[in-house]
């Protein structure tokens, strides 16, 4: 498949090595901070999103305040979208009813590691045994890089909505130091950034004998660019009551990927 790279930093260039491995294509790349360049599989970098663009399916990774024009422009052309940008979920309502409304193709994740999405199911299951135990008391840490624009991580989001919807008991997240005593429905998660840690999340059930501990860490960004390239795939391939060769129509994440599994 031919494929368009919008955000051209590190993540960019992880989907565009991952994509070239797989023998896909590149049509084009898109960083407004970039030009009068190529990327390394020899597209044009461009700095501006077109319409006529010959790319298949577009794989964004830019930021919270670029990303909800990104997924809007791009399928108003008609052209699936996968994005992992995290930071914009509060547009989400927003941006649903508009592609919903325009039959379009829209994938978005907050975290397209194959490794993390198993870990949200792993945590989730932990926190429904864990519910009848009031002993144990739920706590969370995650930590990344000091360069990542948002705190907490969309990963850290999921992963909390994944726990909540699983414990009777635990109804909101506090995701700020506490100044108080902690009330007995909510959750402390906390947010740590420092050297070029690529990200790790931690689950905690904690009792007065002793503590379960859940952790993800990860390697680096491969995964993750493996994970939107998968994305892509799939989205390409056409779901129930479509046509052979259509892509999949509607808004989906990585949970709907891997339900195919």
């Amino acid at each position: 498949m031919k494929i368009g790279i919008i955000g051209y930093g590190k993540m960019g260039k992880m989907v565009e090595q991952a994509a070239l491995s797989r023998g896909h294509q590149i049509a084009v790349v898109i960083d407004p901070m970039v030009n009068d360049t190529w990327s390394a599989s020899g597209a044009a970098v461009s700095q501006t999103f077109s319409a006529e663009t010959a790319a298949d399916v577009f794989i964004e990774f830019t930021q919270p305040e670029t990303a909800p024009g990104n997924i809007s422009a791009v399928t108003r052309a008609g052209i699936p979208l996968v994005s992992g940008s995290t930071g914009w979920y509060e547009k989400l309502p927003a941006i649903r009813s508009a592609i919903e409304q325009a039959g379009a193709s829209f994938l978005w994740s907050s975290n397209f590691s194959l490794g993390v999405n198993l870990f949200y199911r792993i945590a989730a299951y932990a926190a429904k045994l864990a519910d009848p135990f009031a002993e144990y008391d739920v706590g969370g840490l995650e930590v990344h890089h000091n360069k990542k624009s948002d705190s907490p991580s969309g990963t850290a989001q999921t992963l909390m909505e994944q726990v909540l919807a699983s414990m009777k008991r635990k109804t909101r997240v506090l995701w700020e130091a506490p100044l108080h005593n902690m009330e007995a429905d909510t959750i402390n998660f906390a947010s740590l950034r420092y050297g070029t840690v690529p990200g790790t999340h931690s689950l905690f059930f904690d009792s007065p004998a002793d503590t379960i501990e859940i952790s993800h860490t990860a390697r680096g960004r491969e995964g993750f660019a493996a994970g939107a390239l998968a994305a892509a795939e799939w989205l390409l391939r056409s779901g129930p009551g479509q046509q052979a060769g259509e892509a999949r129509r509607g808004i989906f994440t990585m949970d709907d990927v891997l339900e195919t599994k």
